[in-house]
């Protein structure tokens, strides 16, 4: 009889409006796909909040909180006293989503990497990995990075959409590599390629829902199960069985996050 699936769902945002009211729902479906542990990520005063309420209901979801690259021209001593305050809560297993975005371009250059500067420092003074976003932005999250340093829990590239180059350099700058649905994309070869080649010990999934659904949802609200098919996807690419890159994956983020097998 073949073990059941055990898929840790890294990133995903169980505490925005669209799944707050209905969270047993979304678990009990997560459970049918074989999706048992989420980090539920906090970007803002709200959504933090609601995360670490949920981690703390919940023995198989925890928190990661910090201040989203769109929310950084409101970082404030206020805002950080707030995150430090909740920084060694014991569910709270990351600092993020942190980083850059020049799609959205909320706050100028300057600012944004001015806030990703100091919680990646805030990360390593709470001894945390750090979770990075990073839109239209990889160059410069590339270099503040590798000048911040990485220490020695390391972090995460989430959704991550470069190249197998792109990630090896990430890698090499002590970080791990997420997948979320867009490895599933027809067009996202170069995803892909990275999911297919890239160390397996590297590797990450997450579904970042409701938002990047995966094939064949994409284009509708993602769901925290659905972890599932961005597994599936990495597991054909790399000629691997669904069960590998399951328990292969869970194992990554169980030693990355320092939770006990």
């Amino acid at each position: 009889m073949s073990q059941p699936l055990a898929i840790f769902d890294t990133h995903t945002h169980l505490n925005v409006d669209n799944f707050y009211d209905r969270v047993p729902e979304e678990l009990e479906l997560a459970a049918e796909m074989g999706v048992t542990q989420m980090n539920i990520v906090g970007f803002d005063t709200e959504t933090i909040s609601r995360s670490l309420a949920l981690s703390k209901t919940y023995p198989n979801l925890y928190s990661t909180i910090g201040w989203h690259p769109t929310e950084a021209g409101s970082y404030s001593d206020a805002v950080e006293a707030e995150l430090v305050s909740h920084l060694q809560d014991d569910k709270v297993i990351a600092l993020g989503e942190i980083g850059l975005d020049y799609h959205w371009m909320e706050d100028p250059k300057e600012v944004q990497e001015k806030v990703f500067r100091r919680q990646i420092q805030l990360s390593k003074d709470f001894d945390l990995p750090f979770v990075v976003h990073t839109r239209d932005a990889l160059e410069d999250t590339y270099a503040i990075i590798k000048s911040e340093g990485v220490g020695p829990r390391g972090g995460i590239m989430h959704s991550f959409s470069g190249s197998l180059a792109d990630a090896h350099r990430f890698v090499e700058l002590g970080m791990s590599i997420s997948f979320s649905g867009v490895v599933t994309f027809k067009k996202a070869l170069d995803v892909q390629e990275a999911a297919t080649y890239l160390p397996l010990d590297k590797i990450l999934v997450e579904t970042d829902a409701p938002y990047l659904a995966p094939v064949p949802k994409r284009g509708r609200e993602n769901h925290p199960a659905y972890a599932r098919y961005v597994v599936d996807k990495i597991a054909e690419l790399r000629g691997l069985s669904v069960q590998e890159v399951a328990q292969a994956t869970r194992n990554n983020a169980l030693k990355l996050f320092r939770l006990d097998v």
